[in-house]
């Protein structure tokens, strides 16, 4: 199972995509909105979350959450108890933990990054409080993947599946998807 978490304020590109190319790659994902069901994103997109943040089960079944950015759904989803359990919970578990644009500033605070490599939207580097601020798009370090912001949210998506399904379950999305 994977757990997008959405936020008011959620930026809808860094959520969105990566979710449609990981069911395009057969994963089981539910969108996960914080407080209510139905969401707006920074940008006046309203989504109905197929659970709410209440409703998670933190258990083997978990692969992986994902953070998109945004603001201020990003501080949104960082003062939220069930986003911070997930996170805890995944972090102790070994899962996968996705954030991308300034999502990663909340693994940060949590001195989640401090032995890793990490990126992030320009102007949050300081929050990462990492080891290694990385050149990349999107950077994999263990558990834990980053990404710079809304213009990878391709890459980060494709990042995603290869991690959870292979390259070659990425290599056929990307493929299907025409992407470059």
């Amino acid at each position: 199972m994977i757990y997008c978490f959405l936020a008011d304020g959620f930026e809808e590109m860094e959520a969105l995509c990566p979710v449609d190319i990981l069911r395009r790659g057969e994963c089981e994902l539910l969108t996960v909105g914080v407080g209510e069901e139905i969401i707006t994103g920074s940008h006046g997109i309203s989504v109905c979350a197929d659970i709410t943040a209440a409703e998670i089960v933190l258990d083997d079944s978990l692969d992986m959450i994902i953070l998109p950015g945004g603001m201020p759904g990003t501080l949104n989803l960082e003062k939220n108890l069930y986003v911070q359990k997930a996170i805890d919970f995944c972090a102790e578990n070994n899962k996968y933990i996705a954030a991308i644009c300034a999502a990663p500033s909340i693994l940060g605070h949590k001195g989640l990054l401090k032995d890793r490599s990490a990126i992030c939207f320009p102007g949050f580097e300081e929050q990462l409080n990492c080891k290694t601020l990385s050149d990349d798009h999107v950077c994999a370090d263990g558990n834990i993947i980053t990404a710079k912001g809304a213009g990878v949210a391709q890459e980060f998506g494709l990042k995603l599946l290869e991690k959870l399904k292979g390259k070659a379950a990425s290599d056929k999305v990307k493929a299907s998807i025409q992407c470059r």
